[in-house]
């Protein structure tokens, strides 16, 4: 069975950094690319940021750029993002998410996790 389990997200000010963690298990983590999207209230899930299955390929929504960063460890079969100075419209609930290197369409999700930013 595949899951996948964020973590790392919580209340803070803006300006401030949280670093988000999304921990795979039953996945050949090393053969998929991974994302991290986000949904506010009332608004779609967009795309936050992706990394590809060696790392060699990242992109990110024009506005995180410069602020947010993704990596991953495909030793720990864990996905990151590093995220700094944020701000008030960064609040929403993250998800990762994996799909095959050539697919459009993510094949697994994690629940999200919250993060809230106060200004």
């Amino acid at each position: 069975q595949v899951q996948l389990v964020e973590s790392g997200g919580g209340l803070v000010e803006a300006g401030n950094s949280l670093r988000l963690s999304c921990v795979t298990s039953g996945l050949d983590f090393g053969n998929y690319d991974l994302g991290w999207f986000r949904e506010a209230p009332g608004k779609e899930r967009d795309m936050v940021a992706q990394i590809s299955w060696n790392s060699v390929t990242t992109r990110y929504n024009d506005s995180v750029k410069g602020r947010f960063t993704i990596s991953r460890d495909n030793g720990q079969n864990t996905v990151y993002l590093q995220m700094n100075s944020l701000k008030p419209e960064d609040t929403a609930i993250y998800y990762c998410a994996a799909k095959l290197p050539w697919a459009n369409d993510n094949l697994y999700w994690g629940r999200g996790t919250q993060v809230t930013v106060s200004s």
